[in-house]
């Protein structure tokens, strides 16, 4: 019998840390997602978690605990698939270490990744915009550090894993004001600040008078924010200033939310999509293309440079005498 355990310790450990170097966001997704296996796994095999061998985490049990995650705990089938990426990589480490199981490892690699429906992004209008980056009490600390957080995530595009790993060091105020930040994939872009946003990061940080090393936005206990610290105080602060512009309260809106925001407004200034690629760390071109869809007005005037439907198309044609002589001039 071929012991789980072992081989998971290898594939966290060996696999992910040395050989791959995974980033700490792969590490802690793969983790959730066998986390969420094993405790399944221990109610449908009736042993604990350090007693499951290979051969328990068959297809027909991965395939079920996939069904679970989305009819019990409710998960999209993104999230199903996120789940089942991380299940994959798995096997096929274990391949390598155990060729004995090939067929078992074989049929759980082919569990397709199921179809999912691709949504219109969501993104705020200027007058949205205006009244989120308001919404902060910018009478305390705090409620600064919001409004500069928001201020410079809606004009950078940044994600909010770069945000709250932004330090002092990584800005840059001068003629060619900056942003300096690591993204995914470990790829390190520089971003460009507009002079308005500038001159807000400097007053934020003249204010606090800290190190380079101090995190550019720092939580009460003076580390960086966490992702769930920035997506509650996106949500608090829209909730407010959705009293002075209404139409917020009927969007779902998430840090992810304003990078979008960034996209469509490069795209509507007539931006190539090339360079927004290159300003939000876009793996590939291709991926700026949910924006187009996403922009109602844009297509709107692509349709207003086409003829109506229903009418006939040809040259003018003069409908009196006085006409036809001046256009025969």
């Amino acid at each position: 019998m071929t012991a789980l355990a072992p081989l998971l310790e290898g594939f966290f450990v060996e696999r992910l840390q040395r050989q791959k170097s995974a980033s700490p966001n792969t590490v802690a997704a793969y983790r959730d997602a066998f986390c969420l296996l094993l405790r399944f796994a221990e109610a449908h095999v009736a042993t604990s978690a350090s007693m499951l061998a290979l051969t328990d985490i068959d297809a027909p049990l991965v395939a079920a605990f996939l069904d679970s995650l989305e009819k019990e705990r409710g998960n999209s089938a993104r999230t199903r698939n996120l789940r089942l990426a991380a299940i994959r990589s798995f096997f096929r480490y274990a391949a390598l270490r155990e060729p004995a199981h090939a067929a078992l490892i074989q049929r759980v690699l082919s569990i397709p990744q199921k179809r999912q429906m691709r949504r219109v992004v969501g993104f705020l209008t200027q007058p949205e915009v205006d009244a989120l980056v308001a919404a902060p009490d910018q009478g305390d600390a705090l409620g600064r550090r919001d409004h500069f957080l928001l201020v410079v995530m809606l004009d950078t595009g940044m994600r909010v894993s770069e945000t709250t790993r932004l330090r002092v060091s990584d800005v840059t105020i001068a003629a060619t004001s900056h942003v300096r930040c690591v993204g995914k994939g470990r790829k390190e872009r520089v971003t460009p600040l507009g002079r308005v946003t500038a001159a807000r990061v400097r007053r934020w940080i003249d204010e606090r008078g800290v190190g380079p090393g101090a995190p550019l936005f720092p939580a009460r206990h003076g580390g960086p924010l966490s992702r769930d610290a920035v997506e509650r105080l996106v949500k608090r602060h829209a909730k407010r200033a959705a009293a002075k512009c209404p139409t917020l309260s009927s969007k779902r809106l998430s840090p992810h939310v304003l990078r979008h925001t960034t996209a469509v407004r490069l795209l509507k200034a007539g931006v190539d999509r090339a360079v927004i690629a290159l300003i939000l760390g876009h793996e590939s071109v291709d991926t700026t293309q949910m924006y187009l869809d996403a922009d109602l007005k844009m297509k709107e005037r692509a349709f207003a440079r086409t003829a109506p439907v229903g009418t006939k198309s040809g040259r003018f044609r003069p409908t009196s005498g006085v006409m036809a002589f001046l256009k025969s001039l």
